[in-house]
């Protein structure tokens, strides 16, 4: 399936309806995915609430290029190239933790700020007048641009990537979570879920907001009635994913909404704004009482605005069970992803406690839920491998867009998302380094 980066004809691969299978399974293409995408728009590398303190940092990947995301003494987070300036080594091995006031390289002993800057090297005098060692490749190199949005972090390593700007829409989903925080800001804390399945990144981004799919990939999950097991603190039951006709029209009222740039959201699940009750419950819609009145909690509690939220390429934030989840494209058919639970700042700590046992149930490697899916990416990305027909169909729905809040709208189970997604990819592709 390899062609040569060079000789790849991005723009017939992807069609308004539909796909060409090489986008899943040809390396090449990955490879440009790498560059081209992951390496050049803004995405997720962390929430500042991981890093509070100075000397606290995260590692994660960008693209193909490993990377330190790091709190300096002046308060700000740098995105750092996780490359040791004199040999090329990895400085620092850890995901998470607080390195104090350097990164130290374990080769030869350079060590280097917070910010990336260079602080010693041993036995400086070794390299004479020849180097000028505050140059900025001898330190940590910074990303070009490094953007926040109520602590969600994002970076692009082009340095000529336009400025960071969400839609008003995909800012909303972002607030509505911060809303739910008594304290009205949230903490990413709890550890993490990670797991990896045999398939390409794309499946997962997929897979999002796919409203068409859980009345037949999850049916296994649901009672004799059709009715999924309650997913979060309150809730007697869950959904119901057939609705009482048999078929599955409930799911098109949760429309889809997308935006430039491969970004959207799903409504809310059918039944995800039935009335909850109980002890923690409780508790937790007094401590919203604390800091809003009484008509603010009622609309706050009410505001099931959405299901899934997509912040393309690589984070998604889930506002049921409330969770971030992150995917890292190993190879054309490897594909990690990280589960986040998100804190409600000022809610009950058993309430905390609950939402992790509900993620364990439906979004770990041994879930209800995800293990579905991730069946299912592995057999797209088997299926795929099949010549025996070149284009896949992503048309549902398609007669049935309109425009609205500044993107495009359609019924929930439409494939709008997956189209918009790949005019996104499309777009990225199609510029050359």
């Amino acid at each position: 399936m390899s062609s040569g980066n060079g000789n790849i004809d991005v723009g017939g691969l992807v069609k308004e309806d539909r796909v060409h299978r090489r986008v899943f399974v040809d390396p090449d293409i990955f490879e440009l995915e790498m560059q081209r995408i992951f390496e050049r728009a803004w995405v997720y590398v962390c929430h500042a609430s991981q890093i509070p303190e100075p000397g606290d940092y995260v590692t994660t990947v960008m693209g193909r290029q490993p990377v330190i995301c790091a709190r300096h003494k002046d308060g700000q987070v740098y995105v750092l190239h996780n490359r040791c300036g004199h040999r090329g080594a990895i400085v620092c091995n850890r995901e998470t933790g607080n390195t104090g006031k350097w990164f130290r390289c374990p080769y030869h002993g350079w060590s280097f700020e917070t910010n990336g800057d260079l602080h010693a090297v041993p036995v400086r005098q070794g390299y004479g007048n020849d180097y000028d060692l505050g140059a900025e490749t001898f330190g940590l190199v910074r990303a070009p641009h490094v953007a926040e949005y109520k602590g969600f972090t994002f970076a692009s390593l082009d340095p000529n990537a336009p400025p960071f700007e969400l839609p008003e829409q995909m800012r909303r989903c972002i607030d509505v979570v911060c809303e739910r925080a008594p304290a009205g800001e949230i903490e990413v804390t709890g550890g993490v879920h990670k797991y990896e399945f045999h398939g390409n990144w794309k499946a997962q981004v997929e897979n999002i907001l796919d409203h068409y799919h859980p009345a037949f990939s999850h049916e296994s999950t649901t009672t004799e009635s059709g009715v999924q097991f309650a997913r979060r603190e309150g809730e007697e039951s869950g959904t119901a994913i057939f609705d009482a006709q048999g078929g599955i029209s409930e799911w098109d009222k949760a429309e889809i909404v997308t935006f430039a740039g491969g970004h959207g959201y799903q409504g809310p699940m059918p039944g995800a704004d039935k009335a909850r009750s109980g002890p923690v419950f409780d508790a937790y819609e007094k401590a919203l009482l604390e800091n809003n009145s009484p008509e603010r909690v009622e609309e706050i509690l009410a505001s099931e605005f959405y299901h899934n939220a997509v912040f393309y390429p690589n984070m998604f934030i889930q506002l049921r069970a409330l969770f971030i989840r992150v995917i890292r494209p190993i190879a054309v058919d490897h594909t990690e992803v990280r589960i986040y639970p998100i804190k409600l700042k000022g809610a009950p700590e058993e309430m905390f406690h609950k939402q992790i046992q509900f993620l364990n149930i439906t979004h770990s490697a041994g879930s209800l839920i995800q293990t579905d899916d991730m069946e299912m990416f592995r057999r797209v990305q088997g299926g795929l491998q099949n010549s025996g027909a070149d284009w896949v169909v992503l048309g549902r729905g398609r007669h049935m867009e309109r425009p609205d809040l500044g993107g495009t709208r359609a019924p929930g189970t439409s494939e709008l998302s997956m189209r918009a997604q790949y005019a996104a990819w499309r777009k990225y592709m199609s510029v050359p380094a």
